[in-house]
């Protein structure tokens, strides 16, 4: 019996010692939703910033074809050209940071992207998906996943449709 309660009050003090798994409230939490702000502000600097030197980024693609911040950050910039606005549906979003059985930290966030072109007013929204592996309070690997056809068609259905123009103002 005497062993019994020994084992119960182990069990219990490992149980109240143990890091938490999962959590909705974090500084790793704070950082993510900076760097959307820092995203949809144009604040490029500062969404570097909370990137660790050499982190590896993988927007829409596989392990095997990683890019820098930098190079994210330049096709960023491109990509939002096109528009006249663009936005995160801020009471739309979902975060939570999970300790892996590693020892690692990751934050997930689930938002809405809104943006809206330029040429002809028309608005997308987009489901997206970040995951986020922290250490030290920098991310340093980061995976990411949406949903840009519908835009992209028709951002070139524009570009088509400028060309057939041009052919018309400028005969042979």
């Amino acid at each position: 019996m005497k062993n019994f309660l020994l084992l119960g009050l182990l069990l219990m003090a490992i149980g109240c010692t143990s890091k938490t798994k999962y959590t909705q409230q974090s500084p790793e939490i704070d950082i993510v939703k900076s760097i959307i702000g820092n995203y949809v502000n144009g604040e490029w600097d500062e969404y570097a910033a909370h990137y660790a030197e050499g982190a590896t980024v993988f927007f829409n693609t596989t392990e095997e074809n990683p890019s820098s911040i930098q190079e994210i950050i330049a096709g960023q910039k491109l990509s939002i050209e096109p528009l006249s606005s663009y936005s995160f549906v801020r009471d739309k979003e979902e975060l939570e940071m999970v300790l892996t059985d590693e020892g690692e930290t990751w934050v997930n966030y689930w938002g809405l992207w809104k943006g809206t072109i330029a040429a002809n007013n028309k608005t997308f929204e987009m489901p997206v998906h970040i995951t986020s592996q922290f250490v030290d309070g920098k991310i340093v690997k980061t995976f990411g996943y949406w949903e840009s056809a519908p835009m992209q068609i028709e951002l070139m259905k524009i570009q088509e449709a400028a060309a057939e123009m041009a052919e018309i103002e400028t005969p042979e």
